[in-house]
């Protein structure tokens, strides 16, 4: 994809671009090439910035899922501007992306939940995510506790659902050598998508 004609950027959309470099990653690092970093502010404007997993993506954004009640969850229901950012070392690229967040449909945070493990949708009722925690037993007690609520067939908290990242810009980076990186950014114009490429 490193290519320099700007006919070759311009044939191309950053959806197609952002495939590619996934399926790269996907194919070459065992451990969660999904992995992004997600930076959000609050509403007495903190930056505040976390790893979250991409489980969804299409043309129309990236999905992530969370519970709503926790700091990252309190800082989108103020702003919905947000900053993703993929970084795979060892293939020397990077994605950052900027936009605002929505909330998923019912459906889509339904059926995600429950392909979940049924200790991990326990522990989405037992976390009170970000806010204090009298110990890591009273944890395991409450997960306990709602294991035998539910049994097998743990519905999905209303507090737990998905977000979609609605891009405005990506950029894409690309380690070069003497530090003459590769860094092509795409913005939206309305429906449509220009990109140039940016020095180093």
């Amino acid at each position: 994809m490193s290519k320099n004609s700007n006919k070759f950027l311009d044939d191309l959309t950053p959806f197609q671009w952002f495939e590619q470099w996934l399926n790269d990653a996907t194919e070459k690092i065992e451990q969660d090439p999904n992995a992004m970093s997600l930076a959000t502010i609050d509403p007495i404007g903190t930056l505040s910035i976390r790893i979250v997993l991409l489980k969804a993506w299409d043309n129309k954004g990236f999905v992530f899922y969370t519970n709503s009640k926790s700091r990252k969850g309190a800082a989108m229901n103020v702003n919905k501007q947000v900053g993703l950012s993929f970084y795979w070392p060892s293939l020397n690229r990077q994605i950052r992306i900027s936009g605002s967040v929505e909330k998923v449909t019912d459906l889509e945070s339904d059926a995600y939940f429950q392909s979940r493990a049924v200790r991990s949708k326990l522990g989405a009722w037992a976390s009170k995510q970000s806010q204090p925690l009298e110990s890591r037993e009273h944890l395991l007690r409450s997960v306990a506790e709602y294991g035998a609520e539910f049994g097998d067939e743990v519905p999905r908290p209303a507090h737990w659902f998905g977000y979609r990242v609605i891009p405005s810009d990506m950029e894409f980076w690309e380690a070069g050598e003497f530090r003459l990186h590769n860094r092509w950014r795409w913005e939206r114009d309305n429906e449509k998508w220009r990109v140039q490429r940016l020095n180093p």
